[in-house]
């Protein structure tokens, strides 16, 4: 499931670091990390988490098999501003904005497949493990 988020007026180069923290990881686990952040980015970053989990239960994916599969933060626009210095002149303000896509997939139980093959080698015969560990005499 997706959720976007876009002209966020944060800087991405902070953004990102909230971002760095619950990318890979699962949604209950990243929405404890985001509770307790002391971080700007946090709260909108966890609004925009659940609203993806809304998303995925509409569908009907149960929220403890998510788990943040990617969190972009791209560059927003940027508004310029102008701040009086010395002399009649101006410096440039450059106040950015962040553009954020959440992507959250479901994790896959492994299935087990028991075989009864035995490990052979490329002379067709049965691989032995050796009697004496490599490098001792």
């Amino acid at each position: 499931m997706k959720a976007f988020l876009k002209n966020y007026r944060q800087a991405p180069r902070k953004v990102r670091l909230v971002a760095g923290l619950i990318k890979g990881k699962s949604v209950e686990e990243a929405i404890a990390i985001l509770d307790f952040l002391a971080k700007r980015a946090g709260f909108p970053i966890k609004k925009l988490l659940l609203s993806a989990v809304a998303n995925a239960l509409q569908v009907g994916i149960e929220k403890k098999n998510l788990f943040i599969k990617e969190l972009r933060v791209d560059k927003g626009i940027v508004m310029k501003r102008m701040m009086p210095a010395a002399m009649g002149t101006g410096h440039r303000i450059n106040k950015r904005t962040s553009h954020l896509a959440l992507v959250l997939a479901e994790k896959l139980q492994p299935v087990k497949v028991k075989s009864d093959k035995k490990e052979v080698n490329k002379r067709g015969t049965l691989r032995v493990s050796p009697r004496v560990p490599l490098g001792k005499k």
